[in-house]
């Protein structure tokens, strides 16, 4: 089982600042929603990340992953797993899902191009889609206040 979720998104702000967005604590913290205490990024090749997305007192999200390719300003490339303790899916117990995240200079901004591939279910993928759609909304409301 393979699932796919590709979404791109056009960003009024730098390529240098969308991409730094992704790479650097001080800014990823505004829109992952992981405080700043629990986000590490080792942003190279074979670099581990990791992130805790608090969602109230008693549900925290923990996520790892490895990164696989790193051109800065132009791809990232990285494994996610979710650390929360949910059963996997059957067939998904040591497949992490891998995202590629592209940017690019479009009409005075930034053209994002996101796309996770892995063992998703098909039936989640709507909700993950929603939920990267949240995370990408919170990115782009947070881009406006550091231009």
């Amino acid at each position: 089982m393979t699932s796919t979720i590709e979404l791109t998104r056009i960003f009024d702000a730098p390529r240098e600042l969308v991409y730094a967005a992704w790479t650097e604590p001080k800014h990823f913290t505004h829109w992952w929603g992981a405080p700043l205490d629990t986000i590490s990024l080792d942003v190279r090749p074979g670099g581990e990340w990791r992130a805790t997305i608090v969602v109230d007192e008693q549900t925290q999200v923990p996520f790892v992953g490895v990164y696989q390719e790193v051109v800065p300003n132009e791809r990232l490339s990285y494994t996610l797993v979710d650390q929360s303790g949910r059963e996997p899916h059957p067939g998904q117990e040591n497949e992490p899902e891998v995202v590629t995240v592209t940017f690019a200079d479009a009409d005075g901004g930034t053209k994002m191009t996101f796309v996770q591939k892995g063992n998703l279910p098909e039936e989640e993928v709507p909700r993950a889609e929603e939920g990267w759609g949240y995370f990408f909304a919170a990115l782009d409301d947070y881009l406006k206040t550091v231009k």
